[in-house]
């Protein structure tokens, strides 16, 4: 442990958020905490994680940023703190990519049980805080920070904070122009614009593949113990089948015999996978439906296997998932019981059923057909800001949530 070391690396932590004025607006949480601030900031690598870190430690007086992955794993981060509190009176640390550290859920429940430090950390993995010996349900606030929302995105993109719009506003037509005139940037979003880095000049898909790669081949066998070489060959194999198939054809029967493992194993790999918030997933609606879930990328990841044209209905699903992730909203798909064609997905607002059918700007409403539910809406991937009507709404619409 050099304390000479972190020290400097804290100072350029610091400096290097000079050129970054604006927050995510997860931030706000994270930052305002009541009572003694014990919280992780999960989320996907690239999705401004460390910058936010940083705007935070650099606000904050008698305080400290680590970067874990600059440590030696075998540092005993208590240890750690315990000296730069004692010696150096930091009472505030903002620790970057825990994850990397060896035992660090027993650290922090030491640290909190011991220490009078505030302490926030970021991981690019879900963290299983709460399944260990070291219980942290009691400590540990969870906040999750998500890809950009389209509302998001225009505000970093384009200077423009638009107010955000419900999903029952969008089911009741309540849609400003001003929301349905950011249409045009809407495909540069689904294409890729989703992360801070991407405002950046010459930062493409290949930023994106290794990502991907960094999180298969570091980030996920750090914090899964046992994790073999084989077993991150096979997530690289699923990567690479779910990128090329159309989303109705993936499911852990689909992906165990094409990528050549057991169904248990491919559901372990799923559950891995989304944890390193590179997939996620969907599960059928109704009784007498065989319980395998829809298994979407997250966006742009996709295109990393598929041209925009061979995958844009994947894409819109892709989207779809993340959007009523935003809001807060938890979905279905609709599966029949004898294989007929349904809508795509089923939402429960308030106790008001919804049916939604996601598509093109032809997408049309035959789907709903003896589906006895109280609201259908038709998601239409429109490449105008005209407004739809018969309940069709701009696809787009849904990418405006208040967080």
């Amino acid at each position: 442990m050099d304390i000479s070391k972190l020290i400097e690396l804290d100072r350029h932590a610091v400096t290097s958020i000079d050129g970054y004025p604006k927050k995510r607006f997860i931030g706000a949480r994270f930052e305002k905490m009541p009572g003694r601030p014990f919280a992780a900031l999960v989320g996907p690598r690239g999705s401004g994680k460390t910058v936010l870190l940083r705007q935070m430690r650099s606000a904050t007086p008698q305080a400290l940023y680590l970067s874990a992955d600059t440590m030696d794993r075998r540092d005993d981060l208590f240890e750690v703190v315990k000296t730069l509190y004692e010696s150096y009176r930091v009472r505030s640390f903002f620790i970057d990519e825990i994850h990397y550290l060896h035992q660090y859920p027993k650290a922090l429940k030491q640290i909190f049980d011991f220490l009078p430090v505030e302490v926030r950390f970021t991981s690019s993995v879900s963290l299983s805080l709460f399944a260990t010996a070291w219980d942290l349900s009691r400590r540990v606030e969870l906040v999750r920070i998500a890809p950009f929302s389209f509302r998001e995105y225009l505000y970093f993109r384009a200077n423009l904070l638009l107010a955000p719009l419900s999903l029952s506003d969008l089911i009741a037509g309540n849609i400003p122009d001003e929301h349905l005139r950011t249409a045009p940037l809407f495909h540069e979003y689904l294409t890729g614009g989703l992360y801070p880095f991407t405002l950046e000049s010459g930062q493409g898909l290949e930023a994106f593949r290794n990502i991907m790669r960094k999180v298969v081949e570091s980030d996920i066998p750090s914090s899964e113990p046992g994790m073999t070489v084989e077993d991150r060959d096979a997530l690289g194999r699923m990567l690479s089948f779910i990128g090329k198939s159309p989303i109705d054809g993936v499911n852990y029967s689909s992906l165990s015999a094409n990528v050549g493992i057991t169904k248990y194993k491919a559901q372990r790999c799923v559950d891995i996978l989304e944890r390193g918030f590179l997939l996620r997933r969907a599960f059928p609606a109704g009784t007498n439906v065989l319980r395998e879930p829809k298994v979407f990328l997250e966006l742009p990841y996709r295109l990393l296997f598929a041209g925009v044209e061979d995958c844009i209905g994947a894409l819109r699903e892709d989207f779809f998932s993340l959007a009523m992730d935003q809001h807060g909203v938890s979905f279905q798909y609709a599966k029949s019981t004898r294989g007929a064609k349904t809508p795509d997905f089923l939402l429960d607002l308030g106790g008001a059923p919804v049916v939604v059918e996601v598509g093109g700007k032809g997408k049309g409403r035959s789907q709903f057909k003896g589906f006895a539910y109280g609201r259908k809406i038709v998601l239409s991937h429109a490449a105008d800001d005209a407004r739809l009507s018969g309940g069709r709404v701009p696809l787009h619409c849904i990418g405006f949530p208040a967080g």
